[in-house]
């Protein structure tokens, strides 16, 4: 999915004579703010506000594949950096990311939070894992910490699933800090094998776009507004919304790949538009249809 950050559309090269100067604006990264996730990002803002307890609020953040939940944590991110001061050996990191491995384990993922910040992992027990891991965090002051791709867990057994959960808790009680988990709808199935756990992380959910919300009708606008197009596409009609709908199954990193395709194609063929044919002749290929092409191979 494209990585979206905010460009004021005014500045778009709509009258620019070179057709490649245009193509190369479509592939610049660019956010289309949306009101689930304007909510969504109030919601971490909260956790990074929080006053530290005991108990501190987690979350899921629950979507399907390209859906736009990573997207959505690192312009979270950026908005908190990691403040250096290396006269004072001085580092503050309110907010950590880090991707759960792809069998995850607790020894695998105190070794993932060391190396994010290029810390010597030790080699020798998990106790020593453990023990590095929890003094870094302390040290940065950590608030929040988010583990992508965190349904990686059931790729474990049950035995290490439930180690990994209750490092989670572990971190989360001793240092007093949220944690957000980010992954499929798998996730919640894998965290409700621990009720404490499933009780302590409320659930965000990211749902596919359905063709009659408005709020679908209104991201199409919002990419109409962006794409340097010198004709109006009228994407958020009834007949073009129902069809990059259905070509897309409703994913917003989807559809974002398709109207990209689709604006290229507007350029080379002269039509200035995204019309349905320039939809059905892109090269766009819908999820399904690539995951077809996958398994006759």
């Amino acid at each position: 999915m494209s990585d979206y950050s905010h460009l004021h559309p005014q500045s778009r090269p709509i009258a620019a004579q070179d057709n490649a100067l245009r193509e190369d604006w479509i592939n610049r990264p660019r956010w289309i703010g949306y009101p689930r996730a304007h909510e969504i990002l109030s919601k971490l803002e909260d956790l990074v506000r929080h006053p530290r307890q005991t108990r501190m609020p987690s979350m899921l953040l629950l979507g399907n594949t390209n859906n736009g939940k990573t997207r959505l944590i690192e312009r979270f991110i950026r908005q908190h950096p990691v403040k250096e001061d290396l006269q004072n050996d001085y580092v503050h990191a309110p907010v950590l990311f880090i991707q759960t491995p792809a069998a995850p384990t607790e020894a695998a993922l105190y070794s993932e939070i060391l190396n994010a910040f290029y810390e010597r992992v030790p080699a020798s027990s998990l106790d020593a894992k453990r023990d590095r891991a929890m003094h870094v965090l302390k040290g940065v002051r950590l608030k929040v910490l988010l583990l992508d791709e965190l349904h990686n867990m059931l790729a474990s057994n049950k035995s290490q699933q439930q180690q990994v959960l209750n490092s989670l808790k572990f971190m989360s009680n001793v240092l007093s800090i949220s944690i957000v988990g980010c992954g499929t709808g798998d996730l919640a199935r894998a965290v409700s094998i621990d009720p404490q756990i499933q009780n302590r992380f409320k659930p965000l959910v990211l749902p596919n776009w359905r063709p009659d919300e408005q709020a679908y009708r209104d991201l199409l606008a919002s990419f109409e507004v962006v794409l340097p197009l010198r004709r109006p596409s009228s994407l958020s009609s009834n007949t073009v919304a129902h069809k990059i709908n259905a070509m897309t199954e409703g994913t917003i990193g989807e559809i974002s790949d398709l109207l990209n395709l689709a604006a290229k194609q507007a350029i080379r063929d002269g039509t200035e538009c995204i019309t349905v044919k320039e939809l059905n002749s892109c090269g766009y290929v819908p999820p399904s249809d690539r995951k077809k092409q996958i398994a006759s191979l």
